[in-house]
C-alpha cells in the first residue's frame, strides 16, 4: 500500500521547485543583462570607429577648404586688381600667349 506523503514533504518538494524557477529566471535575467551588455559595448565600439573616421573626413575636408580658400583670395585680388586704374593694361600683359593680329595660328593635330 501506497503511503501518501505527509505536509512536510510535500512542502519541501514545493520549495525545491520554487528554488530551481528562482535559479532558472536569476540566470536568464543574468544572460539577458550579459547580452545587453554586450551589444551596447560592441555599439559604442562601432561607434567610435565611426567618429574617428568622421575626425578624419572633416580633417581633410578643412584641409581642402583652406587651399580653396587661399585660391579663392588670389583670385579676387587678381580680379579687383584688374578694375583699377592701368588693369586693362596689366591684362594685355598677362596675357602673353595671344596672338599678334598680324599672325596666324597653327593648330597642329
Amino acid at each position: 500500500m501506497a503511503a501518501s506523503p505527509d505536509a512536510a514533504t510535500v512542502a519541501a518538494v514545493l520549495q525545491l521547485q520554487t528554488e530551481r524557477r528562482e535559479k532558472l529566471c536569476s540566470l536568464l535575467a543574468l544572460g539577458v543583462k550579459f547580452g545587453l551588455v554586450t551589444v551596447g559595448a560592441i555599439s559604442l565600439v562601432t561607434l567610435s570607429f565611426a567618429y574617428q573616421e568622421r575626425l578624419e573626413r572633416h580633417g581633410e575636408l578643412a584641409a581642402v577648404v583652406d587651399v580653396e580658400t587661399g585660391k579663392l583670395r588670389n583670385l579676387q585680388q587678381r580680379f579687383d586688381r584688374l578694375f583699377t586704374l592701368g588693369g586693362d593694361r596689366r591684362l594685355m600683359d598677362e596675357q602673353d600667349q595671344w596672338i599678334a593680329p598680324n599672325r596666324l595660328r597653327v593648330i597642329w593635330r
